[in-house]
């Protein structure tokens, strides 16, 4: 009986730790992606300000015709 016990606690630790390992290698791959996805996301972020910067000097501030 308490050696049953003993080889049910060792495969269930076994399991727990394949299961750890499986998910420690997801989130490893998950932080890739962020980081990935956060220096794209920097880029267009400076693209954007510098488009919006080269927008704002074609067009002249002028009032509008109803005032």
């Amino acid at each position: 009986m308490t050696e049953d016990r003993l080889t049910t606690l060792e495969v269930l630790m076994a399991e727990q730790e394949k299961t750890i390992e499986e998910l420690s290698g997801q989130i490893a791959e998950q932080w890739q992606t962020i980081e990935r996805l956060r220096k794209k996301l920097d880029a267009l972020a400076d693209r954007f300000l510098v488009l919006e910067e080269q927008a704002a000097l074609d067009v002249p501030v002028t009032k509008p015709p109803h005032w």
